[in-house]
């Protein structure tokens, strides 16, 4: 059976890798919006925008964009969404939602609760389909096609309160995978439902030995504690003693740089990594070209619209609040190079909806974007403007310099005196000059950024540096009840959660 499918997968990927599918981006997102607008008109939200009016207009984008106001999750779930958590139907989608996936992001301390419809749940499955066709470019043998697809995600058992089933984003999207993939779908019905991660974790690597594993996806901190236990387990040298027909592994979450180095000591040989911009929203992006360092291929037909925001003090304040006042471009407008806030209008009932992240294009040709950091995740005390990109940069560099592995950081900007300072904390098992590392990443981002160089000499007077054991890192988040799945640990620090991470690191260390 396995063969069979497989055999089928690869020349369907074979097939459609040469079929061209190239097209005039804003044409697509245009139709993107019509379609949205056109099946939510006559939803609550719907019929208070007009929707109806705006879709008679010739330029239907700028009829949107002056009609309707930009949300963030506080504002569309206490407008909005709080109705269709009560069982309200035609809100902000015609239907009655069936889900809501638990996303507290790596800042907030309460979950938000973001609706998955069945037109989401469709999108996914399409845009799934479209990122394992662009294998074509990877030019597999169709053996591979007969592999395990091993997804580290969270708990298929969603919680159901008599309205509505809540729960990990990856536990909805596993619960609905399609009858014929779930031969290869890996850990399986049984182990993909506990929520323990520990649990799971060692039921997974008990499981292992009979598994042929031909694609991992997961977050890289969590898959590579899975590979180390597997290793540590079974007595062997890499994971490709376990699996020796791993050759795809599909991150998401976070930048894959610090982690590169201590996975690439757990494999016989290198693995293809291929970035995936999977969110609670939607799936945004995946990486289509397998030479391409840096830049994923947006999804411009798949039931988002999309908006930028440049990401500059005219459209945010300093605690990376959007202004009333914002101006939001569409993608004939963006420019490579050049940071935007991403706006979201979706088939789950989000309209003009403020996802927190910071993207850049690498190619407008291609509609290829990297995730620079979150609207509040960037350091701006004193106009250092330092994203979690420069940040990443700075530290795989350093690591490599040093020759050593940095897999866990955050950043914190202080009071310093009058003036100001960042304290980093990095995470390494091995003894390591925090002067030393000091040294090297200010160094390194003085290059990279020139705020930040000029900010050195002025109002950013200090730099501190404290070395952690990476244990520090996910026992943090074992006490917030984050461990495993999607959680990763925040990059920038600030307000409650640097308190309590403050708090932690002093009883940690004592």
């Amino acid at each position: 059976m396995a063969a069979i499918l497989g055999s089928i997968i690869k020349r369907t990927i074979d097939i459609r890798g040469k079929i061209p599918h190239w097209k005039n981006p804003y044409k697509l997102q245009v139709k993107q919006l019509r379609k949205l607008l056109t099946k939510a008109q006559n939803t609550a939200f719907g019929q208070h925008y007009k929707f109806d009016r705006i879709l008679l207009e010739d330029d239907i984008i700028k009829a949107y964009q002056k009609n309707v106001k930009i949300y963030d999750y506080s504002s569309i779930y206490k407008e909005w969404w709080h109705r269709s958590l009560k069982g309200e139907a035609y809100v902000c989608w015609p239907e009655q939602i069936k889900y809501f996936a638990l996303s507290s992001g790596t800042s907030e301390a309460s979950s938000k609760y973001i609706p998955v419809t069945k037109d989401m749940l469709k999108n996914f499955k399409k845009g799934s389909i479209r990122q394992m066709l662009a294998m074509a470019h990877y030019d597999l043998p169709k053996e591979h096609f007969q592999k395990g697809f091993l997804a580290i995600g969270g708990s298929t058992a969603l919680d159901f309160n008599g309205t509505y089933y809540e729960g990990d984003l990856s536990g909805i999207t596993a619960a609905n995978i399609p009858t014929w993939f779930q031969h290869f779908y890996k850990p399986g019905k049984q182990i993909s439902k506990y929520k323990d991660w520990d649990t799971k974790l060692s039921e997974i690597v008990k499981a292992a030995k009979d598994w042929d594993i031909g694609i991992i996806v997961g977050v890289p901190a969590w898959v590579q504690i899975l590979m180390e236990k597997i290793i540590e387990h079974y007595k062997v040298k890499t994971i490709h003693d376990i699996w020796p027909n791993l050759r795809i592994y599909v991150h998401a979450g976070v930048s894959i740089a610090p982690y590169m180095k201590s996975i690439s000591k757990l494999t016989r040989f290198p693995l293809i990594f291929s970035d995936t911009y999977l969110a609670s929203e939607g799936l945004i992006a995946f990486q289509e070209r397998p030479n391409v360092e840096q830049g994923m291929r947006m999804l411009l037909d798949a039931g988002l619209f999309y908006e930028f925001v440049p990401f500059n003090e005219s459209n945010f304040d300093g605690d990376g609040n959007i202004r009333p006042e914002a101006q939001a471009l569409c993608i004939k407008e963006v420019e490579e190079g050049k940071e935007y806030a991403l706006l979201l209008s979706s088939c789950s009932g989000a309209w003009r909806y403020l996802i927190g992240d910071v993207v850049k294009f690498t190619s407008l040709e291609h509609s290829e974007i990297v995730i620079t950091g979150r609207t509040k995740h960037f350091l701006s005390l004193c106009g250092e403007h330092l994203s979690v990109e420069n940040m990443s940069k700075a530290i795989s560099f350093t690591a490599e310099q040093m020759g050593i592995e940095i897999n866990e950081f955050a950043v914190a900007g202080i009071p310093h005196g009058n003036l100001f300072a960042h304290h980093w904390y990095i995470g390494s098992n091995i003894k390591v000059s925090a002067d030393a590392l000091r040294e090297k990443i200010d160094e390194h981002l003085k290059v990279i950024n020139d705020d930040y160089r000029v900010e050195r000499s002025s109002a950013l007077k200090e730099v501190i540096v404290t070395v952690l054991p990476d244990d520090a890192f996910i026992d943090f988040l074992a006490s917030k009840g984050k461990l495993g799945s999607a959680h990763k640990f925040p990059r920038v620090m600030k307000g409650k959660q640097l308190e309590e991470w403050q708090e932690f690191i002093k009883k940690y260390q004592a």
